[in-house]
């Protein structure tokens, strides 16, 4: 990964910071209910702030389509911030085809203040990429600070087209996240396993191939590994299954035969026959499947060797569950490796990279979402820079 500039490379004394932050946060009845994001973005605004720059936030919330929209006004944000900050938060009803009022706004700020700028899409030129729109952006700061790695995936005018026109640095939230995933795929730790779950290969056919050549062991788990059991002629009854990418699932073993990379999959199941928590279920071995069951965790014979193969690893990358983790007791297979990696983690044996939606909502329901090294909340984003590709929020920042 090429070098990017942080925050300790600027002098931040008076100076206008523009941060991309993310502040498309869950919203319930008018409050933010969820701050996760918001919490990681507070070392940069205490960062910017104490040394009196003024922290002035660009974020998209929701999909307006490039039209105002009041219901997705980041209005609703500034409690929750202001919570946060322990600080008072401006909020500046921005009009992105004018800027001068918001700029006399910034102007009139004391020094140390945050704003909060109004909805990035409500200008259909933020996910055009626009140039004028980047221009008036760029208009607003001294220094550009992108903190949203979760938006870092997207070719926006407040992602990438004003990193190129002011002096740009990652935030603390996004210095965090690079360095972590430099450590998991960048120059990681040898030997690395990744662990990839989640209901279908066809979402992940890019991220199988990318990992198979990166890793030496790809544990494949949750309703995808049913696939590639039927591609290699076992049964998998009336569990969710792709028969038509048979084929892809076929193809990517080879590839990693090719990459000396070893792909490990269920060896026995948990089985039920109805999708609903606490169904009545057996454990099957691979070559005893009942024809009306469907598999919906991993069996003790795989929680073992996925165990084993993690203890002989040195670096962990994880996506996606093992099983129907939201229903109690298909949770027993996510919920006893992600305790395992936790504790090779804290015993300094494991360095432990996840990200993923569903994959932090399984590490939180294991109680281990915080024993990992690092745990992204980007969805689209960390899935990208899995499969390998380049993320334009990023390149910008590197070609600053």
């Amino acid at each position: 990964m090429a070098k990017f500039k942080t925050l300790d490379d600027f002098d931040l004394k008076g100076k206008r910071v523009l941060v991309r932050a993310d502040l498309n946060v869950p919203v319930n009845d008018g409050k933010v209910s969820d701050a996760t994001r918001i919490e990681r973005l507070v070392p940069t605004l205490r960062d910017i702030t104490k040394v009196g720059g003024k922290a002035i936030l660009l974020s998209h919330f929701g999909r307006p389509k490039g039209k105002v929209n009041p219901e997705m006004s980041l209005k609703v944000t500034v409690d929750a911030v202001e919570a946060l900050v322990h600080r008072p938060v401006i909020f500046v009803a921005t009009d992105w085809t004018d800027v001068s009022a918001a700029a006399k706004a910034i102007e009139a700020a004391e020094d140390g203040s945050v704003l909060v700028l109004e909805n990035t899409r409500f200008h259909p030129g933020e996910e055009a990429n626009d140039t004028e729109l980047a221009k008036r952006m760029a208009s607003l700061g001294d220094i550009y600070v992108n903190d949203a790695f979760s938006a870092a995936h997207r070719a926006h005018a407040s992602t990438e087209a004003v990193a190129h026109l002011l002096p740009a640095a990652a935030g603390r939230a996004m210095q965090a996240e690079l360095t972590a995933l430099e450590a998991g795929l960048g120059k990681p730790q040898k030997p690395v396993i990744a662990l990839v779950g989640g209901a279908k290969v066809s979402s992940k056919i890019d991220l199988l191939e990318n990992l198979v050549t990166r890793v030496e062991a790809l544990v494949i788990g949750g309703g995808m590994a049913n696939t590639f059991l039927y591609a290699m002629g076992i049964g998998v009854g009336n569990s969710l299954c792709e028969k038509d990418l048979a084929e892809t699932a076929n193809r990517i073993m080879e590839k990693a035969n090719d990459a000396r990379c070893s792909i490990i999959l269920p060896v026995d199941a948990c089985v039920a026959w109805h999708f609903e928590a606490n169904a009545p279920h057996r454990h099957y071995g691979l070559d005893a499947m009942d024809p009306d069951g469907m598999i919906l965790d991993v069996g003790p014979a795989s929680i073992e060797r996925i165990k084993g193969a993690i203890d002989e690893a040195r670096t962990l990358i994880w996506n996606g569950p093992l099983g129907a983790f939201e229903l109690p007791p298909f949770d027993t297979g996510t919920v006893e490796v992600a305790r395992h990696a936790a504790k090779r983690t804290h015993d300094g044996h494991l360095i432990s990279v996840a990200g993923g939606g569903d994959t932090v909502s399984a590490l939180a329901h294991a109680k281990v979402k915080d024993d990992f090294t690092y745990v992204s909340t980007a969805g689209g984003a960390f899935l990208e820079w899995m499969e390998g590709k380049e993320l334009p929020g990023i390149t910008a920042l590197t070609a600053a």
